[in-house]
């Protein structure tokens, strides 16, 4: 017996973790206001503090991030920033 009601318990936090989860996913709506408040705010603190972590375990996220804010600053070319000038005879 004892069985059945430790089985049924557990049941019944499987369900209920489910059904939050289920809760949890469901789309809600945003306002255009809320949504270009969010937008303007940027990025918070500890999602801040979670991209440094990030790009000092993943050096691959760094190296991302670096391109991501080339992009923006309309650079898509790395050879584009080099400080050498073209050699005397040759044609780019």
């Amino acid at each position: 017996m004892n069985d059945l009601i430790g089985l049924g318990v557990i049941a019944v936090i499987v369900l209920l973790a489910v059904y939050g989860l289920y809760v949890l996913s469901k789309p809600y709506d945003v306002t255009p206001e809320e949504f270009e408040k969010r937008a303007q705010e940027g990025p918070g603190l500890i999602s801040a503090g979670m991209i440094g972590l990030q790009k000092m375990l993943e050096p691959g996220a760094k190296k991302a991030s670096e391109v991501q804010e080339d992009l923006r600053r309309g650079r898509y070319n790395k050879e584009d920033e080099s400080g050498d000038p073209p050699e005397a005879g040759h044609e780019e």
